[in-house]
């Protein structure tokens, strides 16, 4: 079965007003307001415990919220559970697929219990497989396969129904660079095909890689939100930095930046390691009439750059938490460095 298509004229595939989820004294989540666009991917980013999983559950009807409001592909999710199931689909944290069945049998399975027609069942189970290279390993049951074909068969099995909100629970949590790059380029043709994709994800890289826009969860909150690029900015602005042609004038340079009140807030700096100038930009005049002056007081360059704060500065900023909510993987290939802890309900 085709998925309903949400209205033309709805911008917003996803809108949640004051979502409430109490355990006891916890609040899963407490006040969440949410949109997302048709066709986009949005990350949701958070420490542990910080409601994300919980908002996933709650927006696929595998839970009830306390209070609040959800309306997902134009269906209210406590109203219309039934219609909803039919037009979302969902990857959740560990694979779901039946270990016994065959790659094949399973993705056949879900397209009947879809109401696809049975010839319309096995058309488009085999096509998931190609497109998720498991052809060779269709006939074989699934306790068989490798962690990554499990998880491809399991991102196959949530895309059965063409589903118009496709939600991703840490989708890569402990694939090899290589399915993980995999699975990251379905989600970029998922996206490109209309698909709306909300993507909870412990890797601040797939975040990157992936989202147009993000959202940074904590104690039930939403606490931060934009584009990425509007998020670094958010957090202190762009820096400049300047390399001298001559190690010796870094000082030399912060000397004349400061006099001239072209130091920015915070000061500019002199790196003496990385040899550069830092110097905290406050707007693009700024920029251009620190070049100015350098050139002016006859100061070589020997190269310029613009950085912005990076997604784990932002995290850091944002969420208050100490680097030490952050962790880093061995260098095993289990999966991209600048990674979150794994994400409590």
């Amino acid at each position: 079965m085709e998925h309903t298509t949400q209205p033309a004229d709805r911008q917003n595939a996803v809108e949640v007003r004051g979502l409430l989820k109490h355990y006891g004294e916890t609040k899963a989540l407490d006040g969440v307001d949410l949109e997302v666009r048709r066709g986009t991917v949005l990350g949701v980013l958070g420490p542990n415990g910080a409601g994300k999983t919980t908002l996933v559950r709650v927006l696929s009807t595998l839970i009830r919220p306390d209070a609040g409001t959800a309306v997902v592909a134009g269906l209210d999710v406590l109203r219309q559970p039934r219609e909803l199931r039919r037009v979302i689909g969902l990857t959740g944290q560990y694979a779901s697929v039946d270990e016994k069945l065959s790659g094949r049998e399973n993705l056949y399975m879900i397209g009947r219990l879809l109401d696809l027609p049975r010839r319309a069942a096995r058309a488009r189970a085999q096509e998931l497989l190609e497109r998720f290279s498991l052809t060779e390993a269709a006939g074989r049951a699934v306790g068989t396969y490798s962690g990554g074909m499990r998880r491809r068969l399991d991102l196959a099995a949530s895309m059965i129904g063409r589903p118009a909100v496709l939600y991703l629970d840490e989708p890569t949590t402990g694939l090899d660079p290589r399915t993980r790059n995999e699975v990251w380029s379905e989600v970029r043709a998922l996206a490109r095909e209309g698909t709306t994709v909300l993507l909870t994800t412990q890797y601040m890289e797939e975040a990157e890689q992936l989202a147009d826009e993000l959202t940074v969860f904590d104690r039930g909150r939403v606490i931060a939100g934009g584009g990425i690029d509007e998020l670094k900015a958010k957090v202190g602005g762009r820096t400049l930095q300047i390399r001298p042609a001559d190690p010796d004038e870094l000082h030399r340079m912060v000397g004349a930046l400061a006099q001239a009140g072209l130091s920015g807030i915070g000061g500019a700096t002199a790196d003496e390691t990385g040899g550069l100038v830092n110097v905290p930009l406050l707007s693009d005049a700024q920029l251009t009439a620190v070049i100015g002056l350098l050139g002016e007081r006859g100061f070589a360059i020997a190269g310029i750059d613009t950085h912005l704060p990076s997604l784990d500065e932002v995290f850091l900023a944002v969420t208050g938490q100490k680097s030490s909510s952050l962790r880093r993987p061995a260098g095993d290939g289990s999966g991209p460095e600048n990674a979150f802890e794994g994400v409590a309900a």
